[in-house]
């Protein structure tokens, strides 16, 4: 629950922004989505983009807390820990309120690499990234950098097939490639 203004600001503005899309959501949408005026928006965020990227910030260190704790629940080595990120991609991908990744939704609303909305976005597939090939180093991979770009590749090809077509089952197929390409980098 927003203690303070400025946090339910943030909230309305995440929900709409993740519902409808950014550029589809309007100021006053989120001013009246979070029950205030528009200068008051402004006070706390001067621009529309300085409130998207602060719902990306937010949405990325909500995201990352939640995913690490799940795969974490799942799986006790490395090993483990690598394919259990399928299995909570595949809880994930399956919530009714699912409407594809924020992150990629974002960027490919703001394409150009200098524009700070793509900016934040890239950086958390970059951390996202970090974290397989942290998992990848931990379980003996040969080349860590490599499987967890060849994994990242496999998770946000099954967000964005999700997203074009729902209850497809792409996060399993994804894990019977991971396996695979596991396996492969132990050799």
């Amino acid at each position: 629950m927003p203690s303070t203004l400025q946090e339910k600001i943030l909230l309305a503005a995440s929900e709409l922004f993740y519902s409808q899309g950014v550029r589809a959501t309007g100021v006053d949408a989120i001013a009246k989505a979070a029950n205030t005026t528009k200068m008051s928006l402004y006070k706390y965020f001067p621009s529309k983009d300085d409130l998207v990227v602060a719902f990306l910030r937010k949405r990325d260190e909500d995201f990352r807390t939640w995913f690490v704790a799940q795969v974490d629940d799942k799986a006790a080595n490395p090993k483990e820990k690598l394919l259990a990120v399928f299995d909570v991609l595949d809880e994930w991908l399956a919530i009714p309120e699912f409407r594809g990744c924020a992150f990629i939704n974002a960027a490919a609303e703001f394409p150009l690499e200098g524009n700070p909305v793509h900016q934040v976005s890239a950086e958390f597939y970059d951390k996202f990234r970090c974290y397989i090939a942290d998992l990848a180093r931990q379980c003996g991979s040969n080349y860590p950098e490599n499987l967890a770009l060849q994994l990242s590749l496999l998770i946000e090809g099954a967000i964005v097939s999700e997203q074009m077509k729902r209850h497809s089952g792409v996060a399993g197929q994804a894990r019977q490639a991971a396996i695979v390409l596991i396996e492969a980098s132990l050799r």
